[in-house]
């Protein structure tokens, strides 16, 4: 298995079975839009659990090998707590563009996570693009996310 990373317009991602159709879906429009695509699966329908795909992407990311991710599953929430269990992953789940706007303007999300079972086909291509399309604003936003990663505080050095 390589671990060289893959190339910036390369977008990994991945779904459990209530995400399989918006998967396939947004891969087919990622390309349309010239991405290259990693699809990390599942490979069809058939029931399964969503760490099970969530792990690989995330682990990708953290390492550096991938920039960006997209994982779907019913809600969001199973894919974004596994996800966001690794270093330098800011998975945000979003049901609107304005939150995947928001979630690359000011949390610099690499990962973005569709609740596929509230989420149409239609409104998954405007919150992608959205994601795509939003730069991380920096700034004041930037010293917030570096906080992300901090493992150990106390109550004294939060306030």
């Amino acid at each position: 298995m390589s671990h060289a990373p893959l190339s910036p317009s390369t977008i990994l991602i991945a779904s459990d079975h209530a995400g399989f159709e918006l998967k396939e879906m947004l891969e087919a429009e990622l390309r349309r839009m010239g991405y290259d695509v990693d699809d990390l699966g599942p490979e069809t329908e058939a029931s399964v659990d969503y760490a099970d795909y969530a792990h690989p992407l995330a682990q990708r990311i953290s390492d550096g090998r991938a920039t960006r991710g997209i994982l779907m599953c019913g809600t969001g929430l199973g894919m974004s707590y596994t996800a966001n269990r690794y270093p330098n992953v800011r998975a945000a789940v979003a049901w609107t563009p304005e939150i995947a706007a928001l979630a690359r303007e000011h949390n610099d999300a690499n990962v973005l996570v569709l609740p596929a079972r509230f989420v149409g086909v239609a409104e998954g291509r405007q919150i992608l693009q959205a994601w795509l399309d939003t730069p991380f604003a920096g700034g004041r936003h930037t010293r917030r996310v570096e906080k992300i990663e901090r493992t150990t505080h106390s109550h004294e050095e939060i306030g």
